[in-house]
């Protein structure tokens, strides 16, 4: 989508729960595609529907301990953040800021346990 969140903290958290071991790893990579998923639901059901381009482009791809989530339609990152013509219509940052509790809660949990 090009907007990009900082979650270093959580990054920094997923690395040393990598490094505590194969079963941390394990519940830490249940945990992002779990929250990935539901974060790619959440934008669909909160992203504005004119074709459904929009929604039915709004996918997840999850590459060991990251995901990428958003839209694969070009005008993705305009619906989200406005135009000098039109405002934004936010459905990503929303369903991220939803969720991530989630997601820091469960790594906690898990390091909880690793450590």
């Amino acid at each position: 989508m090009g907007a990009k969140l900082d979650v270093s903290q959580l990054t920094s958290l997923g690395v040393r729960i990598t490094a505590a071991g194969p079963a941390a790893h394990a519940q830490a990579q249940a945990a992002l595609g779990h929250t990935a998923y539901a974060i790619q639901g959440d934008a669909q059901l909160i992203a504005p529907v004119d074709t459904g381009n929009l929604v039915n482009s709004i996918s997840t791809d999850i590459d060991g301990m990251t995901a990428e989530i958003g839209p694969t339609a070009d005008y993705g990152i305009w619906v989200e953040l406005g135009t000098s013509r039109m405002a934004g219509q936010p459905y990503m940052a929303p369903a991220f800021e939803r969720r991530v509790p989630e997601y820091q809660a469960a790594l906690a949990q898990i390091a909880s346990g690793a450590f």
